[in-house]
């Protein structure tokens, strides 16, 4: 009888034990379902308060760059050592950000401000900034020109700036009918896919023109804010908020192929080429994974958790790692999640 009741107290207790871990719980779960999506670290961001807008990434020196949009800061982060080193105070809602490694130079938007501020990638000292108009938001460096391409404006006065970044200077706009979220250049080609909300649609930019060439109507959501592209496959991948979608549209014809649910409030979607993937984070607290079967077949793998308000997000290619920006939130601390996506459908 004493037996009986010792073993009953034991399958009592690792129950107990298996239902007081619910959050790592949730987690296993959602890294089976994904396969290969598989929390390896986080970074603690202690200090940094509010939304947390996009990162960069410096191959060479590992580090990652976070605009810390409420907390008026731009993060550096030393990936080898897993610790936030140094910091750029004083910002004004910075929300873009991207790192230039042929001049080691970090570019930087506010959407307080109203121009491309360029630092100095190691010393962080401003060197240049670059005058273009309000709310400056998305920036995209072109390797093959030595060009930026920054998002900003509202209304008719939205545009992309084109800037020459070795010699700080604007040296054109591209007119748009609202204010540009994310956009995509090809590698290859010679066009810009630009996410235009306030319009619902995408504007397809020839960068040799100067100008809008098509206009594709996002006819399945709304809040069309973050996109990814798969050159090699003529596909785009656009994610909207209302209602919560993956969408796939093919580059050729601008038809959209598929949608399919997604994780809610997401701002940022990556392709990952090598392992037919895409990535969607969302504020809802969790990315969505989705295998490419062929360009015009997809399928949800599952979600992995993140954490509440965790829109953005950013895909590096060379370590197939997925930074997730996890904001502070309650006894929720910021924090750059980082996920290992491994090989395997």
């Amino acid at each position: 009888m004493k037996k009986l009741s010792l073993a009953v107290l034991i399958i009592c207790l690792v129950a107990f034990g298996c239902a007081s871990r619910p959050n790592e719980t949730s987690r296993t779960e959602a890294t089976d379902q994904t396969s290969t999506l598989r929390q390896a670290e986080s970074v603690p961001l202690p200090g940094v308060e509010g939304r947390i807008d996009h990162m960069a990434f410096d191959s060479q020196g590992e580090r990652l760059f976070v605009a810390a949009l409420e907390n008026d800061t731009l993060e550096v982060i030393d990936l080898k050592t897993g610790q936030r080193t140094d910091e750029i105070k004083g910002l004004k809602e910075p929300q873009g950000v991207a790192y230039v490694p042929e001049t080691d130079e970090l570019l930087v938007t506010n959407g307080e401000g109203a121009s491309l501020d360029i630092y100095d990638g190691r010393s962080l000292d401003l060197i240049n900034e670059v005058e273009l108009g309000e709310d400056p938001d998305n920036i995209r460096y072109d390797p093959r020109t030595g060009y930026a391409y920054v998002g900003y404006g509202t209304g008719d006065r939205s545009a992309l700036g084109v800037v020459d970044v070795q010699k700080g200077t604007k040296d054109a706009d591209i007119k748009l009918s609202g204010h540009p979220e994310s956009f995509q250049l090809e590698g290859e080609g010679k066009r810009i896919f630009v996410n235009v909300p306030t319009s619902g649609q995408v504007e397809v930019v020839d960068r040799e023109e100067g100008a809008v060439v098509e206009e594709w109507s996002v006819e399945q959501g709304a809040n069309n804010f973050p996109m990814a592209l798969d050159e090699t496959d003529n596909r785009l991948f656009i994610d909207t908020r209302s209602p919560a979608k993956l969408l796939v549209l093919d580059t050729e014809t601008g038809e959209t192929l598929t949608a399919l649910d997604s994780s809610g409030d997401a701002d940022d979607v990556f392709y990952d080429a090598k392992n037919k993937r895409i990535y969607v984070s969302g504020g809802e607290g969790a990315v969505s994974v989705f295998t490419q079967v062929d360009p015009d077949n997809y399928e949800l793998m599952g979600k992995a958790d993140t954490g509440e308000g965790a829109r953005t997000s950013l895909f590096v290619d060379d370590t197939s790692t997925l930074y997730v920006a996890v904001p502070h939130r309650g006894d929720q601390q910021a924090e750059v999640s980082v996920f290992e996506a491994g090989s395997g459908k």
